[in-house]
């Protein structure tokens, strides 16, 4: 695979990370993981940690995961996607909790 090739799949694994975001937002966030997320939604929260930070965790499983299968036994297209998915989470950290919730 050509390097123009890998770059295409970080900037499109990094788009559709949005959607991904959005549906897990709606869907398990305000679904069946609510309890997770609920103290999200708490003014002032005091504490240094969230519940709700368990999705950094959670979303870093399949992004580690990739990382791990994208260079065994040699590098491929896994690892562009896991490259995708970190830059989106890093995005998404500095946009969502440092400038919006000021964390």
């Amino acid at each position: 695979m050509t390097i123009v090739l890998y770059i295409l799949i970080v900037i499109i694994t990094y788009l559709l990370m949005e959607a991904v975001t959005w549906l897990t937002h709606k869907y398990v966030m305000h679904g069946f993981l609510w309890y997770l997320h609920e103290d999200h939604h708490q003014p002032k929260y005091q504490n240094v940690f969230e519940k709700n930070d368990t999705f950094f965790v959670i979303g870093a499983i399949p992004s580690i995961t990739l990382f791990y299968y994208g260079v065994h036994p040699e590098l491929n297209y896994k690892f562009f996607i896991a490259l995708g998915i970190l830059f989106y989470g890093i995005t998404y950290f500095l946009v969502h909790d440092v400038l919006i919730h000021r964390r």
